[in-house]
């Protein structure tokens, strides 16, 4: 526990190294005991007094100068008795058997050793596809002609995943089969459009504040419509659903999400803490625990690449593209489709050509499949704006985003040219 500034603390617990009144401190009055502790061995000396033996047992004989042999034998007592030859023969027996028997069973270590290398050898061989076998049509890399080629030039990079490129946004293509929407909102009795709208326009607000990447944004508001496409919600929940729906996405999207406190803050306390994470497992049941939803964003910058848009360009676009979460007529769209009539309106309102054959290749889609959302989003555009919803458009009018929503709207009759 810290000390509180400014004042310092009357003892310390930490025991000192050396106390006083130790044995470790010797003095004049300190006596040491010459008896043992009790309980610790007693001392003994480490050798007895061999002096006799030595001169007992070591006492070098006399010699005669006319003999070789001594001149009378002494007999010593030797104190260490020698081995028995036979015993250490036996020994020496026993010691060759038990090595003999060790150097046996390393023999036949080594031998099963040998076989499992040859049985593993077998098993990789018998792995090993053919050569001659055919590579199946899914594990092939996807043909690109060299003129449609856009991701040759980031080889060199890693992060842009060039080999799998092409695979990965295909996909995320045939994924959205299975998160298709309806207009869900006649089976809302509580909710309506506008409801939705607010809610939405919310959340960009909330984006910018925690400073989320845009596909968090995107990811919350798709969830809240598959959400609200399986369940009914009261107006007064309508909250929690989005922000809950933010929370999920900036887990599966942030590095560092926000944590579950920040979002109960951005909603005034008006729910508890308990309700968020009810709501949080009531979400994830409802989409089965799948949240891997494509969304239009990440195809924006696909398709952008395409025809090498700049940045402007790009955020023209995204510009557009964010525009349309606030209609509910735009939520049964496929995230790709809309992606590319976003991305058809920018180049023709930037003067950059039309829907080209390397768009067309990428995306899939032809000028004709582009037509009727190229209208609803061009109409979408020239309808005054709301006020009540002008946090997009304030937003997108700013510098960091070249002011793209200060962008006159293109014709519907220049449009109708490309779409022809």
């Amino acid at each position: 526990m810290p000390f509180s500034r400014g004042k310092k603390p009357t003892s310390s617990k930490i025991p000192k190294l050396h106390p006083k009144g130790l044995e470790n401190q010797d003095g004049p009055q300190t006596k040491r005991s010459s008896s043992s502790p009790q309980g610790a061995p007693k001392k003994r000396t480490a050798f007895v007094d061999i002096t006799n033996a030595v001169s007992q047992c070591f006492l070098a004989p006399r010699f005669d100068s006319d003999d070789v042999r001594p001149a009378h034998k002494i007999e010593l007592s030797n104190p260490i008795k020698k081995k028995d030859p036979v015993k250490k023969l036996q020994k020496k027996v026993s010691v060759l058997s038990k090595n003999e028997v060790n150097l046996k069973s390393v023999i036949n270590s080594e031998e099963k050793l040998e076989e499992l290398k040859n049985v593993e050898l077998n098993i990789e061989k018998l792995e090993e596809p053919s050569s001659k076998a055919p590579i199946p049509p899914h594990l092939q890399p996807p043909e690109i002609p060299p003129e449609f080629d856009i991701d040759s030039e980031h080889l060199s990079d890693s992060t842009h995943t060039v080999e799998y490129a092409k695979d990965i946004f295909d996909y995320l293509k045939s994924r959205e089969e299975t998160f298709v929407l309806h207009d869900y909102m006649a089976e809302q009795p509580n909710l309506n459009s506008n409801m939705r709208a607010i809610l939405v326009d919310w959340l960009v607000e909330v984006q910018e504040n925690f400073e989320l990447n845009h596909e968090t944004l995107y990811l919350a508001v798709k969830m809240t419509d598959h959400y609200l496409a399986v369940s009914q919600a009261k107006r007064e929940s309508l909250q929690l659903i989005g922000s809950t729906a933010m929370l999920i996405a900036s887990k599966f999207e942030e590095r560092a999400p926000p944590c579950l406190d920040d979002f109960l803050y951005i909603c005034d306390d008006a729910y508890k803490r308990s309700q968020l994470i009810a709501m949080e497992i009531s979400i994830l049941q409802a989409l089965n625990f799948d949240i891997n939803i494509p969304v239009p964003y990440r195809f924006l910058r696909r398709y952008a690449k395409c025809v090498n848009a700049g940045m402007d360009t790009l955020t023209l676009a995204r510009f557009i593209c964010e525009l349309s979460l606030l209609e509910m007529e735009f939520v049964p769209v496929r995230a790709s489709l809309l992606a590319s009539a976003c991305v058809l309106i920018a180049l023709v309102t930037k003067d950059l050509g039309g829907w080209t054959q390397c768009l067309q290749f990428h995306s899939g889609y032809s000028v004709e499949d582009l037509a009727p959302v190229v209208r609803k989003l061009h109409e979408m555009l020239i309808s005054p704006p709301d006020s009540k919803l002008a946090v997009i458009r304030s937003k997108y009018a700013h510098k960091v985003f070249f002011e793209v929503a200060l962008i006159p709207t293109v014709s519907l009759e220049m449009l109708e040219g490309f779409l022809k």
